[in-house]
């Protein structure tokens, strides 16, 4: 690559990276952030609040995606991908100022969620923007190579988010880290911003887009070309469903909702766990450009399809490994222990959204004392106005009474933290390789796939609106949607059922609707049947 080439990977890559540390900081800390801005009384709904909060902002993203798509369109890719950095990076910095629920009430959550919008709404208009204009530089046979630096920049900004994070919690005691550590890597994303807006500015417009405008060939309503104007509206719908959805969800699973697991589900000290997974990501991370080379030779779709095929097809034996080599005491005793929680069907639900509607049963607070505890668990129906009774092996106890709920299961020998001495290292850090390498590969192609289905005029538009769906509203979903579905199953795995759902549908629509687009020219006006039934 020539030195300008380079510079164009470097500065839109590291800003991005910043972008993704501002948005992730907040997924690294949501278990934590529960304790801090949601009401005591249930942590298993006062987690699923925080990842509801935590889902906010990635609702919104394709929101961010059509409004600073379209002013990419019109106005160009430097100055748009300026404004969003801008925006995240400020807000960041806002939620490192936030006071508490301690302090404020119920003002504390719904100002967190609405700069968690407007994070959203940045990351929007970012990623496109970046991926457009590292592919309208890069030279034809090299796009998937050089796109694929951009592609590092999520894993990347998840591992800065945890180094920074598990810096701040090793310098200082729990107890300090609790009431104003957590600040720290928020107030930290005011330097990234500076550095990051310094780099951008001296950055030029792509060639391909000066051209376009030269010879006045620019969409004057990119909003409408690209989702009410066939066959591009046909194109954004095929590049949700037959690529970004199972991208989005096995990116989230081999990342985010493994993190979860091995901190929520398998008590696992969180410094631990946030090793772990850094370690994996620093491994995993240079995989990117390879298979972004590799795309360049074999083709983009035939790598994202096959690493959404085998993650659905070894996802839930992967996290019963998992659980075997992280806390093979905790799969010891659920493999000799029944539990079972005997309540009136009609007194137990599930809480996604706390607030202070919010009306806590007995059955509530059972359910969320065996969740919590990483335990699968079954339910029995009880006679109308009964109350919850759990039966562990020969042990039943009458009524919810946390304390005697307590010593029932310490007199079973459940284990209340996974032993470090105990722990499989190895096999867990090769599971949790073994799941990078399927984001690595639904990722690292993705960037050049999305900009190579759209023409120049309409790209930056067109491309945004189906990644930030697929990631935002499949892929972003997942930790809420997987914890609702485990604290109403009762089944810990049973969450992995919603990203096997997505990603096999992911393998079927690309399968038979979509063809590959390495050898497509981007710089054409008209774009280019990417559909096998076109």
């Amino acid at each position: 690559m020539t030195k300008d080439e380079k510079f164009v990977i470097f500065a839109s890559s590291l800003g991005t990276v910043f972008e993704w540390y501002d948005f992730y900081l907040y997924a690294t800390l949501a278990p934590f952030f529960a304790a801090l801005f949601f009401p005591p009384g249930n942590d298993t709904a006062a987690l699923l609040s925080a990842f509801a909060t935590y889902a906010a902002g990635f609702l919104v993203r394709p929101f961010g995606a059509l409004v600073f798509g379209r002013i990419g369109d019109l106005v160009g890719r430097k100055y748009t991908f300026l404004v969003t950095i801008f925006v995240m990076g400020g807000a960041t910095f806002l939620v490192g100022l936030l006071p508490t629920f301690d302090t404020i009430g119920w003002a504390a959550p719904v100002l967190l969620v609405g700069l968690r919008l407007i994070q959203g709404l940045a990351l929007g208009g970012e990623y496109g923007g970046a991926a457009t204009y590292v592919a309208e530089h890069a030279r034809p046979r090299n796009r998937g190579f050089a796109t694929s630096f951009i592609q590092t920049t999520a894993t990347l900004g998840f591992f800065l988010a945890l180094l920074v994070i598990g810096v701040a919690r090793l310098a200082m005691d729990a107890d300090s880290f609790a009431s104003w550590g957590w600040r720290i890597p928020f107030v930290v994303s005011l330097a990234l911003l500076v550095l990051s807006i310094w780099i951008r500015l001296r950055l030029n417009e792509t060639p391909i887009f000066q051209r376009m405008k030269e010879e006045g060939k620019g969409s004057k309503a990119p909003l409408t070309e690209s989702f009410f104007r066939w066959p591009n509206n046909k194109y954004v719908m095929l590049a949700l469903l037959g690529a970004t959805a199972g991208q989005g969800v096995v990116w989230y699973t081999g990342q985010f909702y493994a993190l979860f697991f091995l901190q929520i589900t398998l008590q696992l000290d969180y410094v631990l766990a946030y090793m772990l997974v850094g370690l994996s990501l620093v491994v995993g991370t240079p995989l990117f450009v390879a298979f972004g080379w590799l795309s360049d030779r074999v083709g983009r779709l035939k790598i994202i399809l096959l690493g959404c095929l085998l993650a659905a097809a070894t996802y839930i034996p992967l996290f019963q490994v998992l659980t075997q080599a992280v806390n093979p005491d905790l799969a010891a005793f659920q493999a000799r222990s029944t539990v079972i929680i005997a309540a009136d069907r009609a007194d137990c639900r599930v809480h996604v959204f706390v607030g202070p509607w919010s009306n806590f049963s007995d059955c509530d607070r059972a359910q969320d004392f065996v969740t919590k505890r990483g335990v699968s668990f079954q339910k029995a129906d009880a006679p109308t106005g009964a109350s919850v009774t759990l039966i562990l092996g020969d042990t039943r106890v009458e009524g919810f009474d946390q304390p005697r709920w307590e010593a029932a299961f310490a007199a079973a020998g459940y284990p209340a933290h996974a032993d470090p001495k105990k722990v499989d290292w190895l096999t867990a850090e090769l599971v949790l390789l073994v799941m990078v390498l399927y984001v690595v590969m639904v990722y690292a192609p993705m960037a050049a796939f999305l900009v190579e289905m759209f023409p120049t005029r309409i790209r930056y538009t067109s491309m945004s609106l189906p990644y930030h769906i697929g990631n935002g509203w499949f892929g972003g979903m997942l930790p809420l949607l997987a914890t609702a579905i485990v604290a109403s199953t009762g089944d810990i795995y049973a969450g992995l059922w919603y990203p096997i759902a997505v990603a096999g549908m992911t393998v079927l629509v690309g399968a038979v609707f979509l063809r590959d687009t390495k050898d497509v020219d981007i710089a054409t006006e008209s774009g280019v049947d990417i559909s096998r039934r076109g």
